[in-house]
Order: C-alpha cells, then sequence, then structure tokens
C-alpha cells in the first residue's frame, strides 16, 4: 500500500508509509492529524478536497505551509518568531473589551483606543459596527468555532474588516455580494465552498435576504451555524418564510438576537 504524501518541494510522491502530519492545501497550514478543528470540517465532507499529509513538519514548513495555531499553539507561536511573518487567516488578535475598538492598522501594530461603548468603528455609517456588538458576535461563536468564512454586502466591508482584525481562528474564505443582482448562484457557491465551523455574516438587510434565500434553495448551508451582525437583522422581514431560522447575531447594543419559527428575532440575552 502506499500513500500520497507532499515533499519539502510542494510536489506529491508516493510513501510506502503514511504522513504524520495533515493540512489544508488552500489555507496553507498544517496540523496533528487529531485536530479538532480540522475532524470538524473533514466530518461535514468539505475540507477533503484540499486535504494533503506531510512525513513530518521540516517537510511542510519547507513547502509553504505554516503550524496550525488550533493544535499546534507552540508551533504556532515559534513560526511568528523564527520568520517574522503574520498570516492573514490566522493572525493572533488583541483582546477586546467593552468600551474599546479596534483601531487602525499601521506598521504591524493594531491601536484600541479607548472610547465610549456604542461607539462605531471606523467608519462610522451603516458599514461602521460598535465594540460591543463585536464582542457578541465573538462570543456566540465559542471557543469550538476554529474556522470561519465571513460574508458581507459591499457597503459592510469595514465590520468584515473589523471582524477579521479581531478573530482569533482560522479564515477560510471572505466572501462579499452586491444588494441587487440577477441571481446570487455564484457569491453562495463561493460561500459554501469550504466546510467551516461557522459562518459570520454583516451587510444590508435586502442583500442578505436574497443571498439567505439563494443559500438555501442551492446549497448545504445552515443558519444554525450563521452568526450575524445588527445590519442582517432586517433580513429577517424581507426573506421567504423560514429562510434564516436559527441564525443568531447581535444587535448595536451587544444584545443576542435569535431567529424564531415564525420568522421573528427575539433577544436572548
Amino acid at each position: 500500500m502506499t500513500y500520497t504524501l507532499v515533499g519539502a518541494d510542494g510536489r506529491s510522491y508516493a510513501s510506502p508509509m503514511p504522513g504524520t502530519l495533515g493540512g489544508h492545501r488552500r489555507a496553507r497550514l498544517y496540523g496533528r492529524l487529531d485536530c479538532p478543528s480540522a475532524l470538524r470540517a473533514i466530518a461535514r465532507g468539505g475540507y477533503i478536497q484540499h486535504r494533503v499529509f506531510f512525513a513530518d513538519a521540516g517537510d511542510a514548513v519547507a513547502a509553504g505551509y505554516r503550524p496550525c495555531a488550533v493544535c499546534l499553539p507552540d508551533a504556532y507561536q515559534a513560526w511568528r518568531l523564527n520568520t517574522g511573518k503574520e498570516d492573514p487567516n490566522d493572525r493572533v488578535r488583541p483582546r477586546i473589551e467593552r468600551g474599546k475598538v479596534i483601531g487602525p492598522v499601521s506598521e504591524g501594530a493594531v491601536t484600541v483606543p479607548e472610547v465610549e461603548a456604542g461607539t462605531a468603528i471606523d467608519p462610522v455609517s451603516e458599514g461602521g459596527v460598535t465594540a460591543s456588538e463585536l464582542e457578541t458576535v465573538i462570543e456566540l461563536l465559542g471557543p469550538r468555532a476554529g474556522s470561519i468564512v465571513i460574508g458581507h454586502g459591499r457597503d459592510a466591508a469595514p465590520v468584515a474588516e473589523a471582524f477579521a482584525g479581531a478573530w482569533r481562528g482560522t479564515v477560510l474564505a471572505v466572501v462579499s455580494w452586491p444588494d441587487r443582482a440577477a441571481s446570487w448562484l455564484r457569491q453562495a457557491r463561493r460561500f459554501t465552498a469550504e466546510t467551516p465551523d461557522a459562518w459570520v455574516v454583516a451587510g444590508a438587510p435586502l442583500g442578505w435576504a436574497r443571498m439567505g434565500e439563494r443559500l438555501r434553495l442551492s446549497t448545504d448551508w445552515d443558519p444554525r451555524r450563521t452568526v450575524g451582525f445588527a445590519s442582517t437583522m432586517g433580513a429577517v422581514a424581507l426573506a421567504a418564510p423560514g429562510t434564516l431560522e436559527g441564525m443568531r447575531g447581535s444587535d448595536r447594543s451587544g444584545n443576542v438576537w435569535q431567529v424564531g419559527r415564525n420568522i421573528i428575532y427575539r433577544e436572548i440575552s
């Protein structure tokens, strides 16, 4: 019996011995074969098409893969210190506290200026997000959500950027969609191409309502594994009945809401 492994040159080769480490080709990361984040993704099927294996960590690093921050935290920290690199999918994030917002990123540093709770993160507009809202979304995801996909309407890019700057796990993809289109099928397929632990969404109500409808009709997307920002709350009244049932999120004050059976969101905290 032979096994297909990836060598130090990044090319696949046949080996009489199985790999000791697994990896994700698109995310360019490797980890233990029993990594809980990888096992959850594999159980849902979407991770498998990008799955690779390595004989050892030396081959993985030489091939351009970095250690998983979930199952190899010590190796990940050593990798960052030794290379001076910061992976865009899995950065070590600053802790977000109520009353504080993520400030501008300059020269690799993230500043967290003190402001009053409820102040919107740059810019102050419909695309902004409050510190309390951001904290609640992160809390709703919980420690088990190691990998996520971020989705947002075109005008909600600042919200997606603020979340990505605060998230400690792996971002498998960031997908945007228009508020009006002939079909959202292409965006829906991109949104569900990976198999994350959860999806995080932000955007104008109409765009998210139509995107949600397409997701329910054409993909295996699960609203119960989806967390939304306040901007998505109005989609409940615009989407077809049952489209968003089970989805949770935060309002701008940090209160939790959930879509119920009657397409009515309710605060549960």
